[in-house]
């Protein structure tokens, strides 16, 4: 969006994404609260970057989409009676957590502007003319 000559629809965002504009729309609620996208109804309308993208990290728009889980991963058991699966999952709850905190701590290391970059990059890397929207 940050380069798109115009507003990006949910069905156009929905498209370049392999997902439901319904999706999109939830999703880009959470970023519009947070000031990140504006939109605007009707034709021509759809979403746009509101923001700057050297000062918005990925940590930023994790906390604007509610902080969900990182790890899909959990104990299959809340309270094993087992004393040995007890200490297994103490112990991976433990790494769970840590994996969790190094996740967010390098999400606040990357920027917006940063990963356009690397979308330039790539873009151009294929020959692609640093075109980032739409390319898939």
């Amino acid at each position: 969006m940050a380069e798109h000559p115009g507003p990006v629809t949910s069905k156009d965002l929905s498209e370049m994404m392999v997902t439901n504009p319904v999706v999109i729309r939830q999703t880009m609620a959470g970023l519009r609260k947070q000031g990140y996208v504006k939109s605007e109804k009707g034709h021509g309308g759809g979403w746009t970057l509101a923001c700057d993208p050297s000062t918005v990290t990925l940590q930023d728009i994790y906390a604007a989409l509610g902080s969900p889980s990182l790890l899909a991963i959990s104990n299959r058991t809340e309270s094993p009676g087992c004393l040995v699966e007890q200490a297994v999952n103490s112990t991976l709850q433990q790494t769970f957590n840590e994996a969790e905190e190094l996740l967010l701590s390098r999400f606040g290391e990357i920027t917006l502007a940063m990963l356009i970059a690397e979308c330039h990059a790539n873009a151009t890397a294929r020959g692609n003319n640093s075109q980032c929207y739409g390319a898939s």
